[in-house]
């Protein structure tokens, strides 16, 4: 008998449920992701709105909004893009297969792709389909349209990280250490001067 350590037995699926597999994975990690969202209430509630004090206040704010509303911030992106697509058919159905491929093709997947037997890089299968879905855009005549949602998008979400204020009760530890270690550069940064 032959004893390996340090090694985890692997079996490889029954190749008919290996579709519904990747597509029970693909729903759990759907649900991990939306997880990370925070209850729109929170994001929305009126009196954590102010001005900030300073430039400084500003891009606190920012980054840490970023961070801790960042699933619902790429919601409201993708809304506004669909949105802007909806008076284009043709350009909608292309949004819809895109967005399928990256979610299938990149976020999704959890093993690598295999091409002719050689592994493909994450970063080629990102480039792909950076490349594929800016000439599906310029081929749909709606570039300008997306890039100006997107525009749109953007500064939503920006407005809305400047003047949502920072409440640390709702700040995970992780969160509270990157903020940290952002107030800790800018006192060494001030410091030097």
């Amino acid at each position: 008998m032959t004893t390996t350590y340090g090694t985890i037995p692997t079996s490889s699926p029954p190749p008919s449920s290996s579709g519904l597999e990747f597509l029970s994975r693909a729903k759990a990690r759907g649900r991990s992701a939306l997880a990370t969202r925070r209850p729109w209430k929170e994001l929305l509630h009126l009196h954590a709105f102010s001005l900030p004090h300073s430039f400084r206040d500003a891009l606190s704010r920012v980054r840490t909004n970023l961070n801790h509303f960042r699933m619902n911030y790429a919601i409201i992106v993708l809304f506004v893009v669909f949105v802007s697509l909806l008076w284009h058919p043709i350009s909608l159905i292309v949004f819809i297969v895109m967005m399928c491929a990256w979610l299938f093709l990149y976020f999704l997947r959890d093993e690598p792709i295999v091409v002719f037997h050689r592994t493909i890089n994450d970063r080629w299968v990102l480039a792909v389909l950076s490349i594929v879905t800016l000439v599906a855009l310029l081929l749909t005549h709606v570039t300008a349209n997306v890039l100006g949602a997107l525009g749109v998008g953007v500064f939503v979400v920006v407005v809305h990280a400047v003047f949502k204020t920072v409440d640390d009760r709702f700040l995970d530890e992780e969160e509270q250490a990157e903020a940290f270690r952002g107030r800790a550069f800018v006192v060494e940064s001030s410091s030097s001067s």
